[in-house]
């Protein structure tokens, strides 16, 4: 007789586990016929593993999470907790445009491998796992938040692509979060070149004037505490150019939050 069904006492009364219904005995058997048809793999290297949306031991071990202590402003790592609000030299010398930035993981090559299977590989199944990782490393970016707020595509981008893999993570975040999810805040009024392979500064004179705020949808930023979206962050340019535009329309409060970021070294800072 299997665990499930066998008879336990309970304060001397003979005790068993209830039958699985047939909606939940149906789900299980839709769920081992589809890890039959399509096996879960890992979601790096593609390995079988026990359940869709996981990585596998091996590549769980290469995933660099940021972790504290890191620069309160630039959520960077730092090599020794100075206590609660420390900022990083970064931050005091150049401060940026936004109140504070959380990521999840170093974008380095394991980092680099699902970033670029979500944004590159048409891998949708890659978003839910990541904006899980954001929602425990953006704790203190989330509390109290209003909204979400993807970074846009510019709609030919959007066409050609199908898919803005910021919106998918922030409509995973929502999802788990319960914050509102605000896509049609932000728009890339005009389309960039791509910004591989610039400087700082042709990043930012790249995306200058390039967002603008929705007409019918300025009245949802005066006063809120709003968190940018975005799938990695690397410069900093064109997290800078949306806050910009958020904080000249009224947010009170503009925080940003990524899947990963660009890390120079054991504890280097980058915005």
């Amino acid at each position: 007789m299997s665990a499930s069904l066998a008879l336990m006492e309970i304060e001397g009364e003979d005790w068993a586990a209830p039958r699985p219904t047939w909606r939940q005995r149906m789900g299980s058997a839709r769920t081992r016929t589809l890890d039959w048809l399509l096996p879960p793999l890992c979601l790096a290297c593609r390995v079988q593993v026990g359940s869709h949306g996981a990585l596998c031991p091996s590549c769980w071990a290469t995933i660099d999470f940021i972790e504290a202590p890191v620069c309160d402003r630039l959520g960077t790592p730092l090599p020794f907790d100075l206590g609660p609000g420390a900022l990083s030299p970064a931050a005091i010398a150049s401060p940026p445009g936004f109140d504070r930035a959380r990521a999840a993981f170093r974008f380095d090559e394991a980092g680099r491998a699902l970033i670029h299977g979500l944004k590159y590989g048409d891998r949708l199944e890659i978003a839910p796992a990541l904006a899980a990782w954001m929602a425990r490393a953006g704790r203190e970016v989330l509390e109290g938040a209003d909204a979400l707020i993807p970074v846009p595509l510019h709609w030919t981008r959007l066409f050609r692509r199908r898919f803005n893999q910021a919106a998918e993570l922030t409509r995973h975040l929502s999802a788990i979060t319960g914050i509102a999810n605000e896509p049609m805040v932000l728009k890339r009024a005009r389309r960039t070149a791509h910004q591989v392979g610039l400087t700082r500064a042709q990043r930012l004179d790249n995306v200058s004037g390039a967002f603008r705020i929705a007409e019918e949808r300025k009245a949802l930023v005066r006063g809120l505490h709003l968190v940018l979206v975005d799938d990695v962050l690397t410069t900093g340019a064109t997290i800078e150019a949306c806050a910009r535009v958020l904080r000249r329309a009224g947010a009170a409060r503009i925080d940003v939050l990524t899947a990963a970021r660009v890390v120079d070294g054991p504890f280097a800072v980058h915005i």
